[in-house]
């Protein structure tokens, strides 16, 4: 059975960290990924890493203030928050992909977790 968890989001302060995990079952991954989806727009890509190799890929909007890790052990992967802003305000949604690499697009995702909600307020 594929399983992909989303935990750890939450409310916080502008300026504030957070960090939203993800937990996968059921499959192996070539790649996982975090997207967000403020409401009234559209899902937009974060952060990917390569499962093997950990190579890492950011959004404009996020790099030098996220960083994406994960254990592979653990079939984890990990979003660290950092400086957040209001605009970050969104549901986090984890994915695998089973045959990327690592890919920065909707559609090379096989999996797809429920979303964890993080708030960023003023």
């Amino acid at each position: 059975q594929v399983q992909l968890v989303e935990s750890g989001g939450g409310l916080v302060q502008a300026g504030g960290s957070l960090r939203v995990s993800c937990a996968a079952s059921g499959f192996s991954m070539f790649a996982m990924g975090w997207f967000r989806q403020a409401p009234g727009k559209e899902r937009e890509f974060v952060a990917t890493i390569n499962w093997s190799g950990g190579i890492t890929y950011y959004a404009d909007s996020v790099k030098g203030r996220f960083t994406i890790s994960k254990d592979t052990r653990k079939n984890t992967v990990y979003l660290q928050m950092n400086s957040l802003k209001p605009e970050d305000t969104a549901v986090y949604y984890c994915a695998a992909a089973s045959r990327s690499s690592i890919s920065y697009r909707e559609r090379e995702y096989d999996y797809w977790g429920q979303g964890t909600q993080v708030t960023v307020s003023s």
